[in-house]
């Protein structure tokens, strides 16, 4: 396999992943980036569900750069080895500034929210799990009230007036209101 090549003539840590064993490994202690059991928990069943898709940032020495949380999937998981790739010669400050990066720089995306809840509505009509997503029920809900919002003066524009002269029953519009009923 050829390295691919940077601007700066480097290769890319992705280029060679080796498998280490769970015990090199040494998170970095000032990770401002914190895992709670339930994210880990998440992240195991991650793991369990889709195989290891990512592998752990290591520095020469075995110093975690990225990766912590699945780190510690893989213990709750119990296994021996994972998958890491080396940042061969990066400086110390280069890889501190990397641990922030790797984590900020996602949160920085936003989701299209149609599309979102387009994917998750199908894959739940498909049976699949969505807890495997990370999203919570409340947050799919919340997703789900957010698609009935109240027709743009566009949709309602191209309403068909209904002529109440033209029904003979007895009911309510609930968009607005309006009586029906069979007296004329």
């Amino acid at each position: 396999m050829k390295a691919t090549q940077r601007a700066n003539g480097k290769s890319n840590p992705a280029d060679k992943v080796e498998q280490w064993a769970i015990e090199r490994l040494t998170p970095y202690a000032r990770n401002s980036r914190t895992h709670s059991d339930a994210q880990v928990a998440q992240l195991a069943a991650s793991i369990r569900e889709w195989g290891w898709t990512t592998p752990v940032l290591v520095d020469d020495a075995g110093g975690i750069i990225a990766g912590h949380g699945r780190v510690l999937a893989a213990r709750q998981l119990g296994m021996a080895t994972v998958p890491v790739v080396v940042a061969e010669g990066w400086s110390d400050a280069k890889k501190r500034a990397y641990v922030i990066a790797d984590n900020k720089l996602a949160l920085n995306a936003e989701w299209d929210s149609e599309l979102l809840t387009l994917e998750l509505g199908e894959l739940g009509e498909l049976g699949f799990d969505l807890d495997l997503t990370g999203f919570s029920g409340g947050e799919i809900a919340a997703l789900t009230l957010d698609d009935a919002k109240p027709p743009t003066k566009e949709q309602e524009s191209s309403t068909k007036e209904i002529d109440p002269d033209d029904f003979t029953l007895e009911h309510h519009c609930p968009r607005c209101g309006f009586e029906f009923n069979d007296e004329k």
